[in-house]
């Protein structure tokens, strides 16, 4: 039996990660993925639902072409040619990880991995019947679809799950999102600029909960006069065939019940522990890997890094947590460290939002009095020019006593291609004076930045 020096349980972007930057340096690596590798991102998660929404986009523009001077007649789409052309990307996609990991020191395991035992010097994993011994385990298992313990929710044709959403060949003909969080409101924008109804349901008393407000209530504004039904402070009761009951803490009125031919839950996801019932030893919180800054678990060869450490669940924090874990490995000088503080995430609506760093209500938590500045999108040229009637919003959150950038959070297209420069403020703790003297070049949409400092 070969034994390695890492197995890593999960091919998405924390495993491949790792399983390239381990076996380039030499060191023997197996990886092991149920499904595809890539993972949830890859093939049923970012990259599916981006190639989707930018589709569907290139429609919604076409039809509102009027407003630039264009005029296009007789515009449709083919919701089937957009599937077709979303699975060509993901295979390409995959295939381009697997080059990357054809080298002699990556063994690549097609299965279901089970951990049978644990020592100080070797894990004992089973695959497909066989056994491999690894002096090192890293986890990247990942997570999965959270199910809401809701009455008539299984077992119900009329009720979809993302991976179902983005597997369907034909576009409902209307559609209920229970959840309005990432997730539901890029469906939400997926549907709505292919001309389906939506209805969105959302427990919280706002839209994306835990990002700023400020910059949500724009996105809020649109969608609602655009004809998307937003219920906050909603809950579902129960589900009967393609009816929604519903309660509601709002003043507004609610009716008691809605249907849809199609009702997409997306409540949220859970670190996925299948497969790891071995390590009964193992620190969880909340249900997901308890890790040190250098993504190791209580357990001394044993790492996690991905969802599964519900830390943030984004692919690029999940790549960034594989790259110091292997790091770290392979003792390399100086250690990194993984700036949770400045990670930036996008929202992939229409208008995009894109944010990094605290909100002014999370500074007002950390008693950090803050100075709050804020800008229309529209102090910038280029967005004038190419977002005719939108008008955005950059918002600055600033250490008062300090100075130091806290935080940036946007609202207007195409501000996810340009947040990076913010994290580098927050990340490095950049003064305004500091940030001042960033050059940016004209005319752009990123200049923004440059304006509210």
């Amino acid at each position: 039996m070969d034994k390695f020096f890492l197995a890593i349980i999960g091919g998405g972007p924390a495993g491949y990660t790792a399983a390239e930057k381990a076996s380039k340096a030499g060191k023997d690596v197996v990886l092991f993925e149920q499904n595809a590798v890539g993972g949830t991102c890859l093939n049923v998660g970012c990259i599916p639902t981006k190639s989707l929404l930018y589709g569907a986009k290139q429609y919604y523009n076409a039809t509102h072409a009027q407003k630039y001077g264009v005029s296009a007649e007789n515009v449709s789409f083919d919701f089937a040619a957009m599937q077709k052309r979303k699975t060509i990307v993901v295979r390409k996609l995959v295939a381009g990880i697997k080059q990357r990991l054809n080298n002699e020191h990556c063994t690549i395991v097609n299965g279901f991995a089970k951990v049978e035992s644990r020592t100080d010097e070797c894990v004992t994993i089973g695959c497909n019947g066989e056994t491999y011994e690894a002096e090192n385990l890293l986890i990247c298992t990942g997570s999965t679809n959270f199910v809401p313990p809701i009455p008539g929710i299984k077992d119900n044709e009329h009720v979809w799950d993302s991976t179902d959403a983005l597997a369907a060949t034909e576009l409902p003909k209307s559609i209920i999102i229970v959840g309005g969080g990432v997730i539901g409101m890029e469906f939400a924008t997926l549907y709505h600029e292919l001309g389906v109804p939506v209805t969105v349901i959302e427990a919280m008393p706002t839209i994306l909960p835990n990002l700023d407000q400020e910059v949500v209530a724009v996105l809020l504004e649109k969608y609602k006069k655009a004809g998307i039904q937003i219920l906050t402070e909603t809950r579902v009761e129960k589900i009967e065939g393609s009816e929604v009951f519903i309660s509601s803490s709002s003043s507004e009125s609610r009716p008691s019940s809605l249907s849809a031919d199609k009702i997409l839950v997306s409540v949220g996801r859970r670190a996925n522990l299948s497969g790891l019932e071995a390590l009964n030893d193992i620190e969880l919180n909340r249900g997901a890997i308890v890790i040190d800054d250098f993504c190791k678990t209580n357990l001394p060869n044993v790492y996690a890094a991905g969802d599964v450490t519900g830390k943030i669940m984004l692919a690029h924090v999940a790549a960034r947590q594989a790259e110091v874990c292997i790091g770290r490995l392979l003792k390399q000088i100086p250690l990194q460290r993984i700036a949770y503080n400045a990670i930036p995430s996008v929202v992939y609506t229409n208008p995009e939002i894109a944010s990094v760093g605290i909100t002014e209500a999370q500074a007002a938590e950390l008693n950090i009095e803050p100075e709050v500045r804020r800008l229309p999108m529209t102090f910038s040229g280029r967005f004038m020019a190419e977002n005719e009637g939108e008008t955005g919003l950059c918002k600055m959150v600033i250490d008062s006593k300090s100075q130091m950038v806290l935080g940036v959070h946007m609202i207007g297209n195409p501000c996810s291609e340009f947040v990076a420069a913010a994290s580098f403020a927050v990340r490095n703790g950049y003064t305004t004076a500091e940030f001042q003297q960033v050059v940016f070049p004209h005319p752009t949409v990123s200049e923004i930045l440059h304006e509210i400092v």
